[in-house]
């Protein structure tokens, strides 16, 4: 069954509540299982994550893209906001599709929530 197909226009609204139930019921069995296994947040949501060593390290998990980079300022954009890194001599040092590392000296970080 194709739950987007169901939701599109013309389908009746009963129809459409059921198809809502059907994706709430997934979403609580998908949390339900990551809860027994004692997964991670992060590993199964978009949530990033951030691990600050001392001022001159921190890795960004679930980031988005790179809004701007220069050696004093870093913007990184996340499902949840921009994080905003200040600071002098900030490189990134290693990247992946889903962590970022940067290095250098580390004043304020600061973030800049999204509001759905």
């Amino acid at each position: 069954m194709n739950l987007n197909k169901m939701c599109q226009k013309g389908t009746s609204p009963l129809a459409q509540r059921e198809v809502l139930q059907i994706m709430k019921n997934r979403k609580r069995a998908i949390s339900k299982i990551n809860r027994i296994l004692e997964m991670p947040q992060e590993v199964y949501t978009e949530n990033p994550k951030i691990t600050i060593t001392g001022f001159n390290e921190m890795i960004v998990e679930n980031f988005k893209g790179i809004l701007e980079y220069e050696d004093y300022y870093i913007r990184i954009n996340t499902s949840l906001g921009i994080i905003n890194i200040n600071g002098y001599e900030l490189k990134l040092e290693a990247m992946t599709n889903d962590d970022i590392k940067v290095k250098g000296k580390v004043e304020s970080i600061d973030i800049e929530r999204k509001f759905d």
